[in-house]
């Protein structure tokens, strides 16, 4: 008994000098977040079924940035500002319809992809079987595809990897559309009943070819048909408004630090989404999250540490929100403590992803002991595709919250992504342990962890395979020429 309780009370201690409070400070600040004072809920009604989807540069966009600075100023932090940043495209659908016109007549239904381009005015052309979508199904095809809309078959998406294996396909699929001469792409959707959804391509730069989705049964049916030996001919008119460099921004606010003000402990998610559906999961209920543990943060003891709150925008057209917050601040980055990104809906939090950095899994886990039993895991592995990224590639200790993605999944950047969607009750608790890890990292006597050098980040994305992901979409050049991530 005496070495049972020897090795359980020093855990307990530990998570509670982590914390920088006692385990009392640390139910008062959940009872904030998951009680009746919770603002989560009207702050995520109004961001979705006032302003909309968002996509960076659109009205709704303008919309959400004032949103978060009103909502900042609810919750009673000490500054809030705008901080504008250099986005490398601007885009925005307009319209989207298609139509088989021979043999027989008959629509389909089709949004644009994101960052892609209007077809060309009055788009009649054959329709004809791209197969996969695979650099050898194109050479298969050969002249045909020239001047043609290649319909590109996909299966069914059941899970993150399918998800992800969607994702790394896309490019060398447009990069062989372009080079055997298609018109236009037509992808059939991954999810079943008429659900269409927005993704890109392309990260921040607007795509060289014309590229739409049909419904997935639509898609289907084109495909039977064509298999079937039928000649397709289709009229393809998606128009979408496209422009750039221009001047985005993001919404930032802070509560300054009473011991190391000049420490920067920060906790962000994206205000932007695609216009389907509102916006809901991805990523608005984690906006109303941040802005909530600012709330709960200010009405109790000031931390020792900075800690600053980011609603990034630009995250859907290629992180270029949270990479410009890291241009704009590189010479403030030896100064940032951690930086915690929230992005993967409402899902409940198991713990976070410390990306390739196990050494900061035990003082980690030690501060979320306080968030109570199941939120205090630590997950190895790096990922990219949310803003965590730049901070990664700065050597910064930066963690994404690690969350069940089963419900996620099932709406992400689609049009049912809408409010009716969110489990308030999962929220507010992964707001609480949100603040958990935010206040016992900026109160903890040492920093979570160094910053690392720029060999050791190249260790990281090398052992996570994310160099050859960061080669797929064209990011690799510019963390060899040092133009983006530590120079040092």
């Amino acid at each position: 008994m005496a070495i049972a309780i020897r090795r359980t009370i020093p855990l307990f201690l530990a998570a509670a000098l982590a914390a920088g409070a006692r385990g009392q400070d640390a139910a008062a600040l959940m009872e904030r977040l998951t009680g009746a004072s919770s603002r989560l809920e009207p702050d995520l009604r109004v961001l979705t079924d006032e302003i909309g989807g968002r996509p960076t540069g659109s009205p709704a966009y303008e919309a959400a940035l004032r949103w978060g600075v009103d909502a900042f100023r609810r919750a009673g932090v000490d500054d809030v500002r705008i901080e504008p940043y250099t986005a490398s495209a601007k885009w925005q659908a307009i319209s989207a319809s298609a139509e088989v016109v021979e043999p027989s007549r008959f629509p389909v239904t089709v949004v644009s992809f994101a960052l892609a381009p209007s077809t060309t005015p009055g788009l009649t052309a054959p329709l004809v079987n791209g197969g996969a979508g695979r650099p050898e199904d194109f050479e298969k095809l050969g002249a045909r595809a020239k001047g043609a809309i290649v319909l590109v078959r996909t299966p069914p998406m059941n899970s993150f990897e399918d998800l992800f294996a969607e994702y790394l396909a896309g490019p060398a699929m447009m990069n062989a559309a372009v080079a055997h001469g298609a018109a236009a792409l037509l992808v059939c959707s991954t999810r079943p009943r008429d659900l269409l959804y927005r993704h890109s391509i392309t990260w921040g730069a607007i795509a060289p070819i014309a590229m739409g989705q049909v419904r997935r049964e639509d898609g289907l049916r084109l495909a039977r048909l064509l298999d079937a030996g039928k000649a397709l001919r289709m009229r393809l008119d998606l128009r979408n408004e496209t422009g750039g460099p221009w001047q985005a921004a993001n919404v930032v606010a802070e509560i300054r630090g009473s011991e190391h003000p000049e420490e920067i402990v920060l906790l962000g998610a994206h205000l932007d989404s695609w216009d389907l559906g509102t916006g809901a999961l991805d990523n608005g209920v984690n906006c109303a999250l941040v802005v909530d543990v600012a709330r709960a943060i200010a009405a109790g003891p000031r931390p020792k540490r900075t800690i600053r709150f980011a609603l990034f925008t630009g995250e859907e057209i290629g992180l270029l929100g949270s990479r410009g917050y890291v241009h704009n601040h590189r010479a403030e980055m030896p100064q940032f403590v951690a930086v915690l990104i929230h992005d993967i809906g409402d899902g409940k939090i198991t713990g976070y992803y410390t990306n390739g950095r196990p050494e900061l899994d035990a003082p980690l886990k030690a501060i979320l002991a306080s968030a109570g039993p199941g939120a205090d895991g630590a997950n190895d592995e790096a990922i990219l595709g949310t803003d965590n990224f730049d901070f990664l590639l700065e050597g910064v200790p930066n963690l994404v919250a690690d969350q069940q993605t089963e419900r996620y999944l099932a709406d992400y950047h689609a049009e049912s992504d809408t409010y009716d969607k969110v489990d308030f009750a999962l929220a507010r608790r992964n707001a609480a342990i949100a603040a958990v890890a935010v206040v016992g990292i900026a109160n903890a006597p040492s920093r979570l962890g160094p910053r690392q050098s720029r060999a050791e980040v190249e260790r990281v994305l090398e052992q996570n395979k994310l160099d050859a992901q960061m080669k797929t979409y064209d990011l690799w050049s510019d963390w060899e020429s040092g133009k983006r991530g530590r120079e040092k």
